[in-house]
């Protein structure tokens, strides 16, 4: 029996071994340390992740790196018509705020609201600038009251930005009753729309609107020369082309003043 458990214990090289002896409640301790040691990682691991995203939050939204103020905001374009002044007061909403929560789509359709305002391109320059360059129309028309007092308009009936000592060669007059009525008489919205739809050339010659009713609206150019009758706005884009065809062409118009294009389909020379 010795030799037989001796035999068993001999090593390769013929020297007797002790038989390995197993501690289970070490090997079961040491797992544990192991498995702690790797879920104390895991959890600093996802601390450092989460401190790691907060600091970038707060770097890209709340900090002063990326904060919008109001002496980084610049506008470029425009008119005279249009107040600069209401242009920064809607682009001074946006002061304060981080340029990543700035919508610059959202900042261009305000700023289309403004009357005048045709174009509105806001375009953000990190890491905290804004830069806003505007079209702006010139009034459709300008409407008159019996004082002489004069109130630039868009196309929409909107009342422009009030300028003193600004030009008003080449905008046509509205008399009017009061701006107010103007404002709101049916006829003289259509005739805004009429006059807001054409051509420079041809709006800058016109120096005299009429517009008694909704469907009459009337235009002297040329200090009477001519006499366009446009009657309302619809087929518009054919009723100027049918004007211009015919007064750029004298063989056509001849020793005629008056051009009906109220039917375009069948204009009338008198």
């Amino acid at each position: 029996m010795v030799k037989k458990t001796l035999d068993e214990n001999v090593g390769v090289l013929g020297v007797a071994t002790r038989p390995k002896v197993l501690d289970f409640d070490a090997r079961l301790k040491e797992r544990k340390k192991a498995g702690t040691r790797v879920a104390a990682i895991r959890v600093l691991i996802v601390i450092l992740a989460a401190a790691l995203v907060s600091a970038l939050i707060w770097l890209l939204l709340f900090s002063s790196v990326f904060r919008l103020e109001t002496s980084q905001i610049s506008v470029s374009g425009g008119n005279e018509w249009v107040s600069e002044k209401d242009v920064l007061d809607i682009a001074n909403q946006q002061s304060g705020k981080s340029l990543f929560l700035v919508s610059a789509d959202k900042v261009s359709s305000q700023l289309k609201n403004i009357p005048g305002v045709t174009q509105a391109n806001v375009v953000k320059r990190y890491p905290r600038s804004l830069e806003i360059d505007i079209k702006a129309q010139q009034p459709a028309a300008m409407l008159k009251e019996p004082d002489g007092t004069l109130v630039a308009v868009d196309r929409k009936a909107r009342v422009l930005n009030a300028v003193g000592k600004a030009s008003m060669k080449g905008i046509p007059v509205i008399e009017v009753s009061s701006v107010d009525n103007g404002l709101n008489s049916r006829a003289v919205k259509e005739a805004l729309t009429i006059l807001g739809g054409l051509p420079d050339t041809m709006r800058t010659v016109i120096t005299k609107v009429s517009a008694k009713t909704q469907d009459s609206i009337t235009t002297e150019l040329s200090s009477g020369k001519y006499v366009v009758v446009w009657g309302d706005s619809s087929e518009l884009k054919l009723k100027s082309a049918i004007v211009d065809k015919l007064l750029s062409d004298p063989s056509l118009i001849g020793d005629k003043h008056q051009i009906d294009v109220s039917a375009p389909s069948r204009p009338i020379i008198k």
